[in-house]
């Protein structure tokens, strides 16, 4: 064989394998651009659900701040009502103290006035002692007596003035 020839073999080898060489390396260099593609396309992904999952965390704290800022405010109206009424029950209560010594103080002038007239305004036992002293004054037996062991008499619902509760 001619030198000629095995150069021309040897350089078309060379022409191939370089060629091969080049189309591996855009394989590659494809793949490679895949890749980045997918790793691109997979952070835009990502950002897209930070984003949504962001504005959802947005308005949660929202919510929770206005639920907060409600219950401040119940909070706020309850302790305005409570100090509202105790404010009112101290006042009452003053006001009752109040009554209570005037009517200690009224008690005290009419015990100076009349001291054998009780509370309710009346001689002792309904009458007045110096008028009609008698033995039922000092007696209080007969208003204590046991009305259970006393006869009753039987009401007949038949009769008139009975308590029947028909209408003839």
């Amino acid at each position: 064989m001619d030198t000629w020839l095995i150069i021309l073999i040897v350089a078309v080898v060379i022409v191939l394998l370089v060629l091969a060489a080049l189309a591996i390396s855009k394989r590659g260099q494809g793949a490679k651009a895949r890749k980045r593609e997918q790793t691109r396309e997979q952070a835009r992904e990502h950002l897209q659900e930070a984003h949504v999952r962001g504005a959802q965390a947005e308005k949660e704290q929202a919510l929770a701040e206005e639920q907060a800022a409600r219950a401040r405010r119940e909070r706020a109206e309850v302790e305005e009502r409570t100090a509202l009424a105790e404010q009112e029950a101290r006042e009452r209560a003053a006001r009752a103290g109040e009554h209570r010594s005037e009517a200690d103080s009224l008690r005290a002038k009419a015990e100076k006035l009349a001291p054998d007239v009780v509370a309710d305004g009346h001689g002792r036992h309904g009458t007045d002692q110096t008028a009609h002293p008698g033995p039922a004054a000092h007696d209080d037996r007969a208003a204590h007596r046991d009305v259970s062991t006393s006869p009753q008499r039987t009401v007949d619902p038949d009769e008139p003035g009975g308590s029947g509760a028909t209408r003839r």
